[in-house]
C-alpha cells in the first residue's frame, strides 16, 4: 500500500508539470517498440485489439496538434500478428491550421522467443506518406507578403512526405520492458517550400524565424531506445520509463539552390514517460500515457519537437 501511495504522489506531481512526449516520426508506438507491453506467461497473438486514441501535443512555438488515431492489431499465426495506424490530425498555431490524415504505419511482429520469465519479439514494418508536406494556410493571409497562401512550416504539416521502413526489437518481463528501433526514411517526396519572405507581414520576426527551413527536406535516420519499470496493482498497472531518441544522419534541405546538409539536426531528444493502464478485464482496457521532453536537438526543421503531450486510448480485444 506504502508503494502505491508513493507511485500516484509521484504520479500526481507529474501530471501537474507535464505532458506525453513522443517526438519522433513514428515508430516508438509500433509493435515490439511500442510502451506499456504487457507480460504474459503465454503471448496469444491471434487475439485481436482495436485502439482508439486521442493524442494532444504542445511544440516549442505556437502550434498545438491534436491527433485521432485508429490502430488496428490482428493475429496471422500463433506467433506473428499485424499492426496499422490510421491517424487523423488538426494543428492550430499562430500561422494558421490545417487538418487531414497523417501517414499510415503498419508492421509485422514476431514473437521468437517466450519463456516463464520473458518474452523477445521483433518487428519489421514502415510508413506511407498521406501527402507531400505542401499544405497552404488560407487563414492567415493577412501574414503573407502577396495576400497568398503559402506553405506553412513543418509544424503544420499532417504528413512528412516520406516512404520509412522500421524495425525493432523488444525484451519483456513482469516489471522490465526494454525496447529498440531504427527508421531509415527510404523515398523522400517532400515539397515543402515554406519561406521566411513570404510571411513578411507576420508582426514578429524573431518568432517567425525560430520556424526551421526545411525545403524539399530528407529527413536523417533515427534510433530508439525505451526503457519502462513496471508496477502492477490488481487490475492497475503503472510504469515509469524514459525514450532517447537518436537523430544519427543530418538531415537535408534545398538552400539557395543547393542541396546542404544541416549542422544542429543531430543528437539525442531524451523524453520521460509515465503510463497508466486499467484492466477492466481481459477484453476491455483504458489508456494514459504522459511524459515531457527533456532534452532536444538543436534544429529541427522536420516540425517534430514536442515539448508536452497527453493521450488517452480504449482498447478492445476481441
Amino acid at each position: 500500500m506504502k508503494k502505491l501511495l508513493l507511485i500516484l504522489i509521484c504520479l500526481g506531481s507529474f501530471m501537474q508539470v507535464h505532458g506525453q512526449g513522443c517526438s519522433d516520426a513514428g515508430f516508438c508506438t509500433m509493435g515490439a517498440m511500442s510502451p506499456g507491453q504487457v507480460y504474459t506467461k503465454k503471448i496469444n497473438f491471434k487475439l485481436r485489439a482495436l485502439e482508439l486514441n486521442q493524442y494532444r501535443g504542445t511544440t516549442k512555438l505556437s502550434p498545438i496538434i491534436n491527433v485521432t488515431t485508429l490502430d488496428f492489431t490482428f493475429g496471422i499465426t500463433e506467433n506473428t500478428s499485424f499492426q496499422v495506424k490510421f491517424p487523423y490530425q488538426w494543428v492550430k498555431g499562430n500561422l494558421g491550421k490545417t487538418s487531414g490524415l497523417g501517414d499510415i504505419s503498419y508492421s509485422f511482429t514476431h514473437n521468437f522467443k517466450s519463456t516463464e520469465k520473458y518474452h523477445i519479439n521483433a518487428t519489421l514494418g514502415g510508413k506511407i506518406p498521406s501527402g507531400k508536406s505542401d499544405l497552404e494556410g488560407d487563414d492567415k493571409l493577412e501574414f503573407t507578403s502577396d495576400g497568398q497562401p503559402h506553405d506553412l512550416p513543418m509544424y503544420y504539416q499532417v504528413s512528412l512526405g516520406t516512404w520509412d521502413i522500421v524495425a525493432g526489437a523488444s525484451f519483456i518481463s513482469k516489471k522490465w520492458m526494454f525496447a529498440t528501433g531504427i527508421q531509415i526514411p527510404v523515398a523522400h517526396n517532400n515539397q515543402n517550400d515554406f519561406q521566411y519572405e513570404q510571411w513578411n507581414e507576420y508582426p514578429d520576426p524573431n518568432y517567425l524565424r525560430s520556424h526551421h527551413l526545411a525545403s524539399d527536406l530528407k529527413r536523417g535516420t533515427d534510433v530508439m531506445v525505451r526503457a519502462e519499470r513496471a508496477f502492477h496493482f490488481s487490475n492497475l498497472d503503472i510504469r515509469l520509463g524514459v525514450l532517447p531518441i537518436f537523430r544519427v544522419t543530418k538531415d537535408e534541405i534545398t538552400e539557395n539552390g543547393e542541396r546542404v546538409k544541416l549542422d544542429g539536426t543531430t543528437g539525442m531528444a531524451l523524453s520521460g514517460i509515465l503510463g497508466v493502464a486499467y484492466h477492466f478485464n481481459v477484453y476491455h482496457t483504458a489508456k494514459i500515457l504522459l511524459g515531457h521532453k527533456f532534452t532536444d536537438r538543436d534544429v529541427n526543421p522536420d516540425g517534430l519537437t514536442r515539448d508536452d503531450v497527453a493521450s488517452l486510448a480504449y482498447v478492445i480485444r476481441f
